[in-house]
C-alpha cells in the first residue's frame, strides 16, 4: 500500500468540493477557484512569512560579519545567530512557513490528478483534463498545452528574476543555483496530466502575485545586506566638508580693499 493511500479521505473532500463548484462552472475554472480558496485560507502564513524575510534581510549584514567572526567554529556561529534572532523576536524559519504548509495540498491536489476520477474526463478547449503532455497529439491539444507551458514559463523567468535580485551572499553554497529552481514548476508539470499542470499554473501565479504584494514598497536590491554594507562608503566622503571653499572669501575681501585704496 502506497504512502499516498493514507490522503485518501482529504482526497475525497477535495473531489467533492471540485465536484460540487464543477456542477455550476466548467471543471477547469473549478479547479482554478479551489485552488485560489485553499492559497487565501494559507495567506495568514504567507504574510508571516513575508516579515521574516524583511527581518532577515535587515540582519544580513550582521549575519555575515557573524559568518565571518566564527567562520572555524561552526557551534558557536549557531549560538550567535539564534541569539540575533532571539534579540528580534523573529524566527530563521518563518519563511518556509508558506512551503510547509502547502505540502499536505499540494500531495493531495497530486493524488487527485494521478488518481482516475471523473473530473479528469472534463475538458479544457476540447482537451481533456486527464491528458498527459506525452499523450497530445492532435494540433487542438498540443496548442493548449503550449499555451499552459509558456505561462509556466513566464512565470518561472518572473520567479527567477526577483530571487536572484533577492541574493544576500552572492558567495554563499547554492546562491547563484537557487534562483533557477523557479523553473521546476514548469519541469514537473511535465509529468502530470493537464489538470495537475492546470493547478500548478494557479498556484505559482498565485505565490508571484501575493509576495509582489507584499513586498510592495520594498526594493529586493535595497533589502540586501550588500547595499547595506555599502551606505557608510557613502558617509565616507567628509571631505566636501573638510575642504572649506570658506578659505577664498578673504581674496574678495583683499579685493575690496584695494578698490578703497584706489578711491
Amino acid at each position: 500500500m502506497s504512502v499516498l493511500t493514507l490522503l485518501d479521505p482529504v482526497v475525497g473532500l477535495a473531489h467533492d468540493a471540485v465536484a460540487a463548484l464543477a456542477a455550476h462552472l466548467p471543471t477547469a475554472l473549478a479547479i482554478v477557484l479551489f485552488t485560489v480558496a485553499v492559497r487565501l485560507l494559507l495567506h495568514p502564513l504567507a504574510r508571516s512569512a513575508a516579515r521574516g524575510e524583511r527581518v532577515r534581510a535587515r540582519l544580513a549584514p550582521q549575519l555575515a560579519a557573524l559568518g565571518r567572526k566564527h567562520k572555524d567554529r561552526p557551534e558557536k556561529l549557531r549560538e550567535a545567530t539564534a541569539e540575533l534572532y532571539r534579540a528580534e523576536g523573529a524566527s530563521p524559519f518563518a519563511g518556509c512557513l508558506p512551503m510547509l504548509a502547502q505540502l499536505p495540498f499540494f500531495t493531495v491536489m497530486y493524488r487527485l490528478f494521478t488518481t482516475p476520477n471523473d473530473l479528469l474526463g472534463a475538458t479544457l478547449f476540447g482537451v481533456p483534463l486527464g491528458l498527459h503532455p506525452t499523450g497530445a497529439g492532435r494540433p487542438a491539444e498540443l496548442l493548449v498545452f503550449a499555451a499552459v507551458f509558456a505561462l509556466l514559463a513566464v512565470l518561472g523567468w518572473l520567479g527567477f528574476r526577483r530571487a536572484r535580485r533577492a541574493v544576500t551572499d552572492p558567495a554563499a553554497p547554492g546562491a547563484a543555483f537557487a534562483p533557477y529552481l523557479s523553473y521546476g514548476t514548469a519541469l514537473f508539470a511535465l509529468v502530470l496530466p493537464l489538470a495537475g499542470a492546470l493547478y500548478l499554473l494557479t498556484t505559482t501565479a498565485w505565490t508571484l502575485a501575493e509576495r509582489a504584494w507584499l513586498q510592495r514598497g520594498t526594493d529586493p536590491t535595497t533589502e540586501t545586506g550588500a547595499t547595506k554594507e555599502t551606505r557608510p562608503t557613502k558617509k565616507a566622503g567628509p571631505t566636501k566638508k573638510a575642504g572649506p571653499k570658506t578659505e577664498t572669501r578673504p581674496t574678495k575681501k583683499a579685493g575690496a580693499t584695494k578698490g578703497t585704496e584706489k578711491a
